[in-house]
């Protein structure tokens, strides 16, 4: 989670010893299994009981610090971003993953066949968003020396590597956003090994976790709130 604080509000702290506190709510956190504000910048409450909200409040001082440091890094930037604090999300297994991925392996001494099935996941956001700029990245050894693909992918021989990109899943996509990469390469090294496959996805105005914030007190407004999710480490197995 991280706020951005307008550059011109930087000379508002400096000149002001005791500038108000900023406090903020973070909502909804009935699914999280821990979160980790910056120890450096944000203080909590640990005594507070709702199970559902957490209130946080700031070191000024500090904050005032850190933007002075980002302001002399970056003196023509209009906006200075701060990492307030970081959450983990409980898990509920296949449930919890926006897009369900299954991958079938038949490997020969001449040929491989690849199919990947993938499946979009609405249930694991609280409001269903596209899945955009998918990249569906695939190993395979064995000396391959042609690829048939469908749709299309690229086969990068340096890397040895097989990659799809997708526009866009969702609820409205064909099949309700189910669908299949298949492709089938010849080898002069054969058989291949089976492997990992890697997946890169980002969603824009929606969460997995429903996590939300507001602020509380006067001194300070909001004037935009935005939510993404995008992947890390995301992986499916044979």
């Amino acid at each position: 989670m991280t706020i951005s604080f307008p550059s011109g509000i930087i000379k508002v702290f400096t000149s002001n010893p005791s500038p108000a506190v900023l406090c903020f709510r973070v909502k909804n956190i009935s699914r999280l299994e821990q979160i980790l504000p910056n120890a450096q910048l944000v203080f909590s409450d640990s005594s507070q009981c709702d199970s559902n909200t957490k209130d946080f409040w700031m070191n000024m001082q500090a904050v005032t610090i850190y933007l002075k440091k980002l302001s002399e890094q970056n003196p023509a930037a209009s906006y200075y971003n701060v990492d307030v604090l970081k959450y983990q999300v409980s898990s509920n297994g296949i449930q919890s993953t926006p897009l369900n991925l299954a991958t079938y392996w038949k490997c020969s001494a001449g040929t491989t066949d690849l199919r990947v099935d993938y499946k979009y996941n609405p249930e694991a956001m609280v409001i269903p968003s596209v899945l955009s700029n998918i990249q569906v990245v695939v190993p395979v050894d064995g000396g391959v020396t042609n690829m048939q693909s469908l749709p299309p992918a690229i086969w990068n021989a340096e890397q040895m590597k097989a990659f799809w990109k997708l526009s866009g899943v969702s609820e409205k996509s064909e099949n309700g956003g189910s669908g299949s990469l298949r492709a089938k390469f010849d080898l002069a090294e054969g058989p291949s090994k089976p492997t990992t496959l890697a997946v890169q996805f980002l969603s824009e105005g929606s969460t997995l976790s429903g996590v939300d914030i507001e602020l509380v007190g006067t001194g300070y407004r909001l004037s935009l709130v935005k939510k993404r999710f995008a992947t890390g480490r995301y992986l499916a197995d044979c």
